[in-house]
């Protein structure tokens, strides 16, 4: 692969990253199980979704009662950080430290892509350098008689 094919590639995959994002958060409308998988339980520290407890209910309810009023996902999710602080959101702050948590899976992901892009071809090289250099290898008269003997003794016919 080369530079220019490496630097398409990834600008390829940035673009599509950006665009995935700016359309998720283009959908005004809330759906509370899109909401319930983003809140976390108080009390259990668990996400929302999968709390089971008296204090998981009465934010189920109150999710609800939000979006009956007529409140976009972000809204309610403001809402709620507001009431309750940023630790009721499952997702990290995109600010500060917690921007880490954004960054490093995507840096980590192109280092390693464009680490394969930089080996690949040079595995590929040395795959066919080493496959010549067993078909050139010759086998001594000794060595090609015992291998014929081996072989006729395997043979079924």
């Amino acid at each position: 692969m080369t530079l220019r094919r490496l630097t398409a590639f990834l600008a390829l995959a940035l673009a599509l990253l950006t665009c995935a994002g700016s359309a998720l958060a283009a959908t005004p409308r809330a759906d509370f199980a899109d909401i319930e998988d983003e809140v976390m339980c108080d009390t259990c520290n668990v996400a929302l979704y999968v709390a089971e407890s008296p204090r998981a209910d009465q934010l189920r309810r109150e999710i609800r009662a939000l979006i009956a009023q007529g409140l976009t996902k972000s809204q309610i999710k403001q809402t709620l950080k507001d009431r309750y602080g940023p630790a009721i959101l499952a997702m990290p702050q995109r600010s500060g430290f917690s921007l880490a948590a954004y960054l490093i899976p995507i840096v980590a992901a192109l280092g390693l892509l464009a680490l394969l892009a930089i080996l690949l071809p040079r595995w590929r090289r040395r795959g066919r350098g080493a496959a010549r250099t067993d078909a050139d290898s010759d086998l001594t008269d000794a060595d090609r008689g015992r291998l014929e003997r081996e072989l006729a003794e395997f043979d079924i016919r």
